[in-house]
């Protein structure tokens, strides 16, 4: 210890064994600015170098490859990388949910505005799932009647937006944005049927509106992040291959 340590340590013992009380009198603060007049610390920046390094390999594992770019804004109504995302839920999720219950996840609906980036062309690392899903949002599974079905379907025809739906639900819907038809499985929606949707816990919580959630019949948590789906997904194939299709139309005719 140095002398000038030790006269500090000195000082801070006389203080605090005095008897007289001490009270804060005064606070001052100052902004500092962070840009790039900042300076980092080369010490710091040694002691956490190595943990940077291994982050950084981890997320740029390769760990599928895309023959084109995707973005969620290439058509209105259904996209290549919102049915990837939907399907892939229902694929990664569905074996989980019927471990648990015995029953199958009857489709999957998720937010347009939770994809969060475009699927670039050629290697898709570890990192492109965190950056299409950077949010903590979880799969839940949801018992819904189905005239819950006919609201959301409702809601969806007037949305206008190609919010992710797996291909085991179909919607089309008019030039006045009515619904013109609802299926799960090609079977027209019953009323009176309990269907098992998956979907995120931002969405079942009311997020973009989506009130139809509520009420319902049971509410079961799988404890699995979307992003964590979307890895796994990704780590199963060797060539991802999304694209448009029927799920969600407008019927022009």
């Amino acid at each position: 210890m140095t002398i000038k340590h030790t006269l500090k340590l000195l000082l801070l013992l006389m203080i605090f064994s005095c008897d007289s009380d001490y009270y804060l009198s005064n606070i001052k603060g100052e902004r500092l600015d962070i840009d790039e007049n900042l300076k980092s610390d080369p010490t710091i920046e040694k002691f956490i170098k190595p943990y940077r390094e291994s982050v950084n390999r981890h997320m740029d594992s390769v760990i599928s490859y895309a023959p084109d770019s995707y973005s969620k804004n290439d058509t209105q109504y259904n996209t290549a990388i919102g049915n990837l995302m939907a399907d892939a839920v229902l694929e990664e999720s569905d074996p989980i949910f019927y471990s648990r219950t015995g029953k199958h996840i009857d489709f999957v609906l998720l937010n347009h505005g939770g994809i969060r980036a475009a699927i670039s062309e050629g290697d898709i690392k570890i990192r492109t799932a965190f950056e299409i899903m950077p949010f903590e949002n979880s799969v839940v599974v949801v018992a819904l009647k189905g005239k819950q079905l006919v609201l959301m379907s409702e809601f969806l025809a007037t949305g206008g937006r190609a919010h992710p739906l797996s291909k085991t639900f179909q919607l089309i819907i008019n030039e006045d944005s009515s619904v013109k038809s609802a299926t799960v499985d090609g079977q027209e929606i019953d009323p009176k049927k309990t269907y098992y949707v998956a979907t995120n816990d931002y969405l079942y919580n009311g997020g973009n509106r989506m009130t139809f959630f509520h009420p319902n019949d049971s509410l079961y948590v799988l404890d699995y992040k979307i992003r964590s789906v979307m890895i796994d997904y990704f780590k199963k194939q060797d060539t991802i291959n999304p694209k448009h299709d029927n799920r969600f139309i407008m019927k022009t005719d």
